[in-house]
């Protein structure tokens, strides 16, 4: 089975790239690829693609906005962020509008592919230099804030510090010695406590409350 992909990039040598790129290797298939997010929703229900591809600079509707879309009306979509910038700022909104990963564009096309199926398999990708920021990010918290725990156990802590760090379900169970099923039994306990749909929601609210 393939794994479906839209693509949404403004420009145009890129998206046809990525078009190329996607559809012409194994396992894969770009579904869709839209310079713009103008009709966002639509573009979505034709294409019903496992994974979207979303440019966080785009002209009208930009990736973030665009992403706070998706969310509210696909809660699970899984949504990769690809952007030429490290921007602190522009990093954690996307998370914080649920985006599943956060890629740089100068990443190898093998590199892309990875995260492609990094996400498709409940993983939340981040290119090395963007992880290191949101690690930087759960570090310069105020240390006066008062942390928030959500009642979470230390294994369900535990798991949700692995998510920020963009591991896979896979790496998760066999960093914690579990299953890949009881990774899943966690993550949703995880999410119920904290009140959230996604694993950006879920990174988001690990970092500005300082949960690990």
């Amino acid at each position: 089975m393939k794994i479906k992909v839209t693509v949404f990039e403004d420009n145009r040598s890129l998206r046809q790239g990525l078009y190329q790129l996607i559809s012409g290797s194994e396992g894969f298939e770009c579904v869709g690829a839209f310079e713009d997010c103008l009709n966002l929703l639509r573009d979505l229900e034709n294409t019903k693609p496992d994974i979207v591809l979303m440019d966080i600079q785009m002209p009208g509707i930009n990736g973030i906005e665009a992403v706070r879309m998706l969310r509210e009306k696909y809660p699970n979509l899984k949504i990769l962020m690809q952007t030429i910038f490290e921007d602190n700022e522009k990093i954690f909104q996307s998370i914080l509008a649920g985006a599943s990963g956060y890629i740089l564009k100068n990443t190898s096309p093998a590199r892309i592919l990875d995260f492609i199926k990094e996400t498709y398999e409940g993983g939340a990708p981040m290119s090395p230099s963007v992880a290191t920021k949101v690690l930087k990010m759960v570090v310069q918290q105020s240390p006066s804030a008062r942390p928030n725990d959500f009642n979470l156990s230390e294994r369900e802590k535990e798991i949700l510090s692995c998510l920020v760090k963009g591991m896979s379900y896979k790496l998760i169970a066999d960093a914690c010695f579990i299953s890949i099923d009881t990774v899943r039994g966690h993550i949703r306990n995880i999410y119920e406590k904290l009140h959230v749909h996604s694993k950006g929601e879920a990174i988001a609210t690990a970092i500005k409350d300082r949960i690990v």
